[in-house]
């Protein structure tokens, strides 16, 4: 074919020349590449060493106390004691009833007139009438009187004030039988919890004889 054993072999030579060229191209254009895996694996753990002498050191925070745990109870603080407080007083009032006791046959007329000599006001208060001789069964009573028993009537006054006025109460009631005289018994019963300390001029004994005639209280 006109070649000779040299003209095969020239071409095999510059191949490898070549060959060789390209090889030491590559090997400078890329340096990592010819690495070791061993080099390749050491690099990282450099720069994260690098990394962690660069980054500064956290601040460390101030430890806060802890919250009391829920359910603790605590100490509550000494309360002095409330100072007692005396009782108030009972308010002074002096009540009085006079009037006159009037009987005849089987009747009995009574005339009260009540007063509050101070010095405190009372708001309401009682007179209570007891007879000596029993009452008839039917009976025509005021307003605000009412029979307590066979020979007894409650009547109130209402309220009194201090130098505020009488009121007055009367009275017309029937015995059960006649009688020659009959005995009155007047007094208070409630004075609104005023202390009385003059029960001469509210508590009083009356002797009426069935002539008519009044007889002062």
């Amino acid at each position: 074919m006109g070649l000779t054993r040299r003209g095969l072999l020239m071409p095999l030579s510059a191949a490898a020349a070549m060959a060789a060229t390209m090889t030491v191209l590559v090997a400078a254009a890329v340096p990592e590449a010819a690495a070791s895996p061993e080099t390749r694996r050491e690099a990282p753990a450099d720069r994260a060493t690098s990394v962690a002498l660069a980054a500064p050191a956290a601040e460390a925070e101030p430890v806060v106390d802890a919250a009391p745990a829920a359910g603790a109870v605590e100490a509550a603080p000494d309360v002095p004691a409330a100072p007692d407080v005396p009782a108030a007083a009972a308010s002074a009032a002096d009540l009085a009833h006079h009037g006159y006791v009037s009987a005849w046959g089987d009747h009995v007329a009574i005339r009260i007139r009540s007063e509050n000599l101070g010095p405190s006001d009372v708001a309401a208060s009682t007179v209570r009438l007891r007879f000596s001789e029993p009452l008839a069964v039917r009976q025509e009573l005021p307003h605000g009187c009412l029979r307590s028993g066979r020979a007894t009537v409650l009547c109130e006054t209402g309220g009194l004030r201090f130098r505020g006025g009488a009121r007055q109460t009367a009275l017309d009631l029937r015995l059960a039988d006649r009688h020659d005289e009959v005995v009155v018994r007047l007094d208070t019963v409630w004075n609104g919890g005023a202390r009385d300390a003059d029960r001469t001029n509210d508590a009083h004994e009356v002797l009426a004889p069935a002539t008519g005639d009044a007889y002062a209280f």
